[in-house]
Parts: structure tokens; C-alpha cells; sequence
């Protein structure tokens, strides 16, 4: 059985100026990420992992959220299509057992749709625990149950 947590990054500040890969957290995203780690925890899930885009935003979200977890920065996350973020997946070591992907929308929420299937809204610093019992290599659109998700405003079902 294999888990993959899908993590939108929690709220980004607008500024004017600065470029979009350089948006920090706001302190609503700071608080935010932090509760979205608490939340994972508190399933029983332990992460082996955080495949994270190198944005300012994710790479904080993953911080917050992750602390005692190593995280593998990877360029494909950002911007990436749900296609490309599933490759990335594929690619994961066999013998772990629970990634988390730190994303963007909407190639996250794509993604975790496309996946598990679902109908729901992804609002930063959500996230959804979804389970295969196939291999990363093996894992297709269509082959995983969303087991659980979650968002800062409270919405939880599963």
C-alpha cells in the first residue's frame, strides 16, 4: 500500500513586483501550513518524503507542515501539468511508503482528481491522502481512493 499526500501550498502574499516563484506565505499561509501538518499527523501518516517545488511559497508550506521530513526539490513541480507531476511520482523510490507533493494549482487538485476521482474545490493549504495498493512506478489516473482530505477552513471529509 502506498499513500501520496497532495499539498497545495498555503496562502501566498500578492506583491506587486516581486516575481511569482519569489511570493512568501502570509501569516494566515504561515499558520496554516503548520495546521496542515498537525492534520497529517494526527491520521497516523508519517511521511517518507516531500517532493516540493523550489518556490518560495511551497518551499515554506513544506517547511512548516514537514519539519522532520527530508525534502527533494524538484524544478518539474512548478507549473507543472497533473501529467507531468504524476512522471515525477513514478519516479519515487519503491521502497517508500508515504510522499508528499508540495504544488501548485491547478496541477495538484488535477492531479489528485485525476487519481482518485472526486469532485471538490483545493484552496491553499489543502490537502488530499490518497491510497494504491501499485507500485509508484505502476501508478495511473484512475488506480487510487481518496482516503481523506482537508483544508484550513475546516472542510474535512473521509
Amino acid at each position: 500500500m502506498r499513500t501520496l499526500i497532495v499539498l497545495r501550498h498555503a496562502k501566498a502574499a500578492q506583491v506587486p513586483g516581486l516575481e511569482d516563484s519569489e511570493r512568501p506565505l502570509t501569516h494566515r499561509g504561515e499558520r496554516d501550513a503548520k495546521r496542515a501538518g498537525d492534520e497529517v499527523r494526527a491520521l497516523g501518516l508519517a511521511p517518507d518524503l516531500v517532493l516540493c517545488s523550489p518556490s518560495l511559497r511551497t518551499r515554506r508550506t513544506a517547511e512548516l507542515a514537514f519539519p522532520e521530513v527530508a525534502v527533494s526539490y524538484e524544478r518539474d513541480v512548478y507549473q507543472a501539468y497533473p501529467e507531468e507531476l504524476l512522471a515525477l511520482v513514478k519516479l519515487t523510490d519503491p521502497e517508500l511508503g508515504t510522499v508528499v507533493l508540495c504544488g501548485h494549482n491547478p496541477g495538484v487538485h488535477e492531479l489528485a482528481i485525476s487519481l482518485a476521482g472526486g469532485d471538490y474545490g483545493f484552496r491553499p493549504g489543502s490537502f488530499a491522502v490518497i491510497r494504491t495498493e501499485s507500485d509508484w512506478v505502476d501508478l495511473w489516473p484512475g488506480q487510487a481512493e481518496l482516503v481523506t482530505r482537508w483544508d484550513p477552513k475546516g472542510e474535512v471529509t473521509g
